[in-house]
């Protein structure tokens, strides 16, 4: 995929995730957008990351003590981990809301 792309489909992904998880304010969870990077901090002092890895084509997540790697599928137009053969949204809610307590959907 060209860089542009990459960086326009990675890019809309994150304000995506950040716009959803955003609008939760919840008091025990704080979205922060810094160029292709969010992080999302909990009260009690867990981070999870989810940045756009240029080099690598890949959207990269980490949260607790597991780790991703999402691949861009354009049939499909969605993020699938490499590995695994999860979805980004779908993660991203399902490990939010463990989290949180709360049922996601993003």
């Amino acid at each position: 995929m060209e860089r542009a792309r990459f960086v326009e489909l990675a890019g809309d992904a994150l304000e995506h995730i950040e716009s959803r998880l955003g609008e939760l304010e919840h008091e025990a969870l704080d979205v922060d957008l810094a160029g292709d990077v969010l992080t999302l901090a909990f009260r009690d002092g867990t981070k999870y990351i989810i940045n756009a890895h240029s080099a690598a084509g890949q959207i990269w997540m980490a949260a607790d003590r597991s780790a991703w790697h999402f691949d861009y599928h354009p049939d499909q137009r969605q993020w699938i981990a490499s590995k695994t053969n999860e979805e980004l949204m779908h993660t991203v809610a399902r490990v939010v809301g463990e989290r949180l307590g709360l049922a996601l959907e993003l």
